[in-house]
């Protein structure tokens, strides 16, 4: 068979996965054998597990947060919705075949796959002029039947952090379980303004990735949550392994991820991360006033997202010009200037750009 070889990461704008950080990447391997679903057997990758949390944890402003490394943020946002339709609408198991999860219309589509795999209703709210969740749209969708309210910090095609204090309000009336999408926003939101985690507001579950700016290596995600009773709901018991349960959805895990999440962690946070978000953010900035200066309607960037307008045929070209560019459901130009976006990288999307129009 003929040895093959990953794509180069340089024309790659529509990702938001990156190069992993060379300490992740040779973690990875180290731990490639290894399966943290069973701890008592694999205790070294347990014991990186638990350090890799301890950091997920400090990012997102609750020590006290307890989780697991997740193959991603798909799995992590069904783990929460699981927690949420087994507790119910008020500390207690669902009775109504009416159960449902309310979120902006914004939300990831891990969610539809969520209410599919889980027997929930999942209720979108219409957002706002500046694509973030509108509270009072999502307060008229919630009811007695509503097991969990979402807000998204750092939504996927626009890059907006949603006003999630007014959420986490919105789910504690209902008595419903508060979630947070932070997978692809939780490592560049310590950073900013923006109130988005635990010690922000009454936050029950959040999805954070370091597989995704926290530059492990895939798969990496993060699903923590703020007590352990809240993870309990998920357990259940392992008779033929040598640990006694296990509240993962998957049985074998990657102890590539764990061990390269660890390691990602260990040599970036604080200071790595904070350079890279500010560089990132940059970059963005610098890309949206690049667009804007050429006539295109530009989504000013919150966070290092840039959406533009952008004729299909411009699109097309530079589609086969080699770059990997995306587009929103509205049909917007979607760029993420993740770590290995460089500003050189984007000058020349630019003069391609130029060539095209």
């Amino acid at each position: 068979m003929q040895r093959a070889s990953p794509q180069e990461f340089s024309r790659v704008l529509s990702s938001m996965c990156t190069e992993p950080h060379p300490a992740a990447r040779a973690a990875a391997e180290e731990f490639l054998a290894t399966n943290p679903g069973d701890p008592a057997t694999y205790e070294t990758v347990a014991d990186l597990e638990r350090e890799a949390i301890t950091a997920l944890a400090e990012i997102a402003g609750h020590p006290d947060a307890v989780g697991y490394i997740t193959s991603g943020g798909t799995e992590a946002n069904i783990q929460a919705m699981r927690i949420a339709r087994d507790r119910g609408p008020t500390g207690g198991p669902v009775t109504s075949e009416r159960a449902n999860v309310v979120a902006p219309a914004s939300v990831h589509f891990s969610f539809h796959k969520a209410a599919d795999v889980l027997g929930l209703e999942l209720r979108t709210a219409p957002l706002d002029d500046d694509y973030r969740a509108d509270p009072d749209a999502m307060s008229e969708l919630v009811d007695g039947d509503t097991v969990a309210v979402v807000g998204v910090a750092g939504s996927t095609e626009y890059g907006r952090v949603d006003p999630i204090p007014a959420i986490a309000d919105l789910a504690s009336e209902a008595e419903a379980l508060c979630h947070v999408d932070a997978a692809w926003g939780g490592f560049h939101l310590p950073f900013t303004e923006h109130d988005w985690q635990f010690d922000h507001a009454a936050i029950d579950t959040l999805t954070i990735d370091p597989h995704k700016l926290g530059q492990a290596a895939v798969p990496a995600g993060g699903l923590l949550a703020r007590s352990s009773d809240l993870l309990d709901e998920l357990a259940i018991d392992t008779p033929y392994l040598e640990s006694a349960s296990q509240a993962s959805l998957t049985g074998t895990r990657s102890g590539a991820g764990v061990a390269s999440a660890a390691a990602a962690m260990d040599e970036l946070w604080p200071d790595g991360y904070r350079e890279q978000a500010e560089r990132c953010q940059a970059n963005a900035d610098w890309l949206a006033a690049a667009l804007d200066e050429r006539g295109y309607d530009v989504v000013e960037p919150e966070l290092p997202l840039v959406a533009a307008t952008l004729p299909e045929r411009e699109f097309d070209a530079l589609r086969e010009a080699g770059w990997r560019i995306a587009r929103t459901a509205s049909g917007d130009l979607r760029i993420v200037c993740m770590p290995h976006v460089t500003r050189e990288t984007l000058r020349e999307f630019v003069t391609d750009l130029d060539r095209v129009e």
